[in-house]
């Protein structure tokens, strides 16, 4: 297992506050973010100072109905090997619903929702991470979500669930403590359980974040400073296995560079008064082995201690760890390529993602309430995204942009990606003929033109508009 050390993500907002930090041995870069072929200067300057730099991934959608797809894949795999990443991460959570698996609308969430704790959403994600271990050139982590909705008829405890995944696929763990802080919070779950039940010796890295808690929900906003629960669920974890790496996670409202360093330096202090043994985290440290059985090695995943060919490194290359293959042991399905445990959790998927960004009813059994918070959440990120890649819209609708956006996605669910969703916007708003203010229409009018490549829509676009959002909320 590669020793990774303390971290912290890597954004754009906060690139020169973390080349300047001491102390940082390596960084995580959100995959969708960077192209393979033009990497962010300040991503190149880390690496050429020895600095590890770890894609994470948010669009793969592995617990989701359908199967991974081979693009996505294939360029989550370039960018590890344009990085020199001795692992790529994402997430077990599904992302999309709908399709021709469902015969109705394809919908995007534009976040991350967790996958129902069942037989067949697990025989589903065991295949689907078989896919991806075999499509890419590294190992493959996958990270614990944070949620606000419990799905009903769940079967199994969120450590046991990722216990047998693991043991189905060889898969390695990202445990994100905060995300365990708020289930805990949200949904009554016991994170001391949790990381009982789950293999320890998996664990690839951990994530630790902040958040923040309104009317009895815990938001994980990577926005807030990181809370005593969830540092004391980091100890917990600690206590129990020495972490090959721990990453701080900042996504937004970012601190000055100081209080970076000062979070980084708790998080060490957290982890060194916890860990087994004496065993302290980080580069090169002498690592003692947990207690535990050998982690299993999935069919098409790799190992490297070592930087990737190409990689830009002043230090030199770790030799590579010996790993003897071990067959993946199979669970109720395994392999199978169950069509009917894909098109079951389709339908589940598709339903719960339609009342959550299309305003359909909510499913027999879900939280009506916690439905609607999980739904304004998801169109306020949405909203907070949009502003970020069109950032002309705020610009240009001033106060008007927040509540507009806001009322749109309560029926108008996202079927593509962000940039796509922006258009969709400005369009519905000229549809409406809005804004109301010449100049500020005017000028709507000429980015939508200027991106879009057409005309504004005429009454034939405004029918077909209609009937497509129709047929969504049937």
């Amino acid at each position: 297992m590669t020793e990774l050390g303390i971290g912290i993500g890597w954004r754009p907002e906060i690139a020169d506050a973390v080349e300047g930090l001491s102390g940082v041995d390596w960084v995580e870069v959100v995959a969708e973010n960077i192209c393979a072929d033009h990497l962010p200067d300040s991503l190149t300057r880390l690496r050429r100072r020895g600095v590890t730099v770890v894609p994470h991934g948010v669009s793969l959608g592995l617990g989701g109905a359908d199967r991974p797809d081979p693009a996505r894949l294939a360029a989550l795999g370039e960018k590890a090997v344009a990085l020199g990443a001795p692992l790529v991460t994402e997430h077990i959570a599904f992302v999309r619903a709908g399709g021709a698996l469902t015969a109705s609308p394809a919908l995007e969430a534009g976040h991350l929702l967790p996958v129902p704790r069942t037989r067949d959403a697990l025989d589903v994600l065991c295949e689907n991470v078989r896919i991806a271990q075999d499509a890419l050139p590294v190992p493959l982590a996958l990270e614990n979500i944070a949620a606000l909705i419990s799905w009903p008829g769940e079967e199994m405890t969120e450590g046991r669930f990722l216990a047998e995944l693991v043991e189905r696929t060889g898969v390695r763990l990202l445990i994100d403590v905060a995300n365990l802080h708020t289930n805990h919070v949200n949904r009554g779950e016991d994170p001391a359980r949790a990381l009982a039940e789950l293999p320890v010796e998996a664990i690839a890295y951990v994530h630790v974040a902040g958040g923040v808690e309104r009317d009895g929900v815990w938001h994980d906003t990577h926005a807030h400073p990181v809370p005593r629960p969830v540092l004391d669920v980091l100890a917990d974890l600690a206590s129990r296995v020495s972490p090959p790496g721990v990453l701080l996670e900042r996504d937004d409202d970012f601190p000055p560079a100081e209080e970076l360093a000062e979070e980084l330096a708790v998080i060490r202090a957290t982890v060194a008064g916890a860990s087994v043994a004496g065993v302290s985290v980080g580069r090169g440290a002498a690592a003692e082995k947990p207690a535990g059985r050998p982690l299993l090695i999935g069919a098409g995943a790799r190992v490297s201690g070592g930087p990737m060919p190409g990689a830009v490194t002043d230090a030199p290359p770790a030799v590579p760890e010996a790993v003897a293959p071990v067959p993946v042991r199979g669970g109720a399905g395994a392999g199978s390529g169950d069509e009917g445990a894909r098109q079951r959790l389709g339908l589940a998927q598709a339903s719960l993602l339609s009342a959550l960004v299309a305003g359909t009813p909510v499913p027999e059994g879900f939280d009506s309430r916690r439905i609607g918070v999980q739904s304004r959440a998801l169109a306020a990120k949405r909203a907070g995204v949009v502003a970020k890649v069109a950032p002309e819209l705020p610009g240009i609708l001033g106060r008007e942009f927040r509540p507009a956006f806001l009322a749109y996605a309560r029926t108008r669910p996202m079927s593509g990606g962000y940039r796509r969703d922006a258009l969709d916007f400005a369009e519905h708003l000229l549809l409406a003929g809005r804004p109301e203010d010449p100049a500020a229409h005017r000028l709507l009018t000429r980015w939508w033109q200027d991106r879009s490549g057409s005309r504004p829509p005429g009454p034939a676009a405004r029918l077909l508009r209609a009937a497509r959002h129709a047929l969504v909320r049937r």
